[in-house]
């Protein structure tokens, strides 16, 4: 068993905002035992192995799946399963833009445990509408949404206003922060396009058809979209909060660059 710093047992603790104390209550509330926060700091390292009925209380109540959460107790490499697949977690390329747009919002529609979307510039009406219809219809759903700089559109301010109206950031269901909206820092960041559910994900590609746009994309499988699943939700831990309708609306309205309709 290798000791680790950072392990993604950890990193899923940490993006729900949760103390070691507060996981283990939460756990226990699960489970009926008794952890502390010595027995979480053992397993997150991988100094201690976690048992059969503590995995599946972690496992609920951070809503990710054992092979990833305990990768570094059994000692396997958490990235081991993607690689083994290779392009097989493609599911089909879509090659024009309105097989992006329903593409995304089948993800978007599907989601029922985790919902994440990265990217500034969208303002296609469809697609954001989806969005905010599966917060609404989805009251257990996990919706992360991590802005590289400022919105791109009018459109992208209104639907994060949307957002914050139908939950409020500083609630928590079961113990879980239901919305999170992080604004990556600096403005120089490399900005990542994606939507992603515990199913499915779609990944915007820059255009087959000219310089200035991202009208095409790839449709991803369930093990792609849980690695992108948590891809965004670091990138949102540690990102600048904007959880409020006044911060949103504060945001500059940055224009300019390579636009779409349909980014994430």
């Amino acid at each position: 068993m290798v000791v680790v710093s950072d392990s993604a047992l950890k990193r899923a603790r940490l993006s729900r905002n949760l103390t070691l104390e507060e996981a283990a209550d939460l756990l226990n509330e699960i489970t009926g035992g008794a952890t502390d926060a010595s027995l979480m700091s053992g397993w997150e390292s991988g100094r201690k192995r976690t048992g059969a009925r503590n995995r599946r209380g972690l496992c609920r109540l951070y809503g990710e799946p054992s092979e990833v959460l305990f990768a570094h107790q059994d000692g396997q490499n958490p990235a081991s399963l993607l690689e083994a697949s290779g392009t097989d977690v493609v599911v089909r390329l879509l090659t024009r833009y309105t097989d992006l747009v329903d593409a995304m919002v089948e993800v978007a529609a599907g989601a029922r445990e985790h919902l994440v979307v990265t990217g500034s510039r969208s303002r296609e009406k469809v697609y954001l509408g989806a969005i905010e219809t599966t917060v609404a219809q989805q009251p257990d759903l996990v919706h992360c949404r991590v802005l590289y700089g400022p919105p791109r559109h009018q459109a992208m301010t209104e639907h994060l206003v949307r957002l914050l109206e139908l939950r409020n950031p500083s609630e928590r269901r079961n113990g879980v922060k239901g919305l999170s909206i992080g604004l990556v820092e600096p403005d120089t960041a490399l900005e990542r396009f994606f939507i992603a559910s515990e199913r499915a994900a779609v990944v915007p590609l820059p255009s087959f058809h000219g310089a200035d746009g991202f009208d095409c994309g790839v449709l991803l499988g369930g093990e792609a979209a849980l690695g992108l699943v948590q891809h965004g939700r670091e990138a949102c831990a540690s990102a600048r909060p904007v959880e409020t309708i006044e911060a949103v609306r504060s945001l500059p309205v940055r224009h300019g660059g390579a636009l779409w309709q349909g980014e994430a």
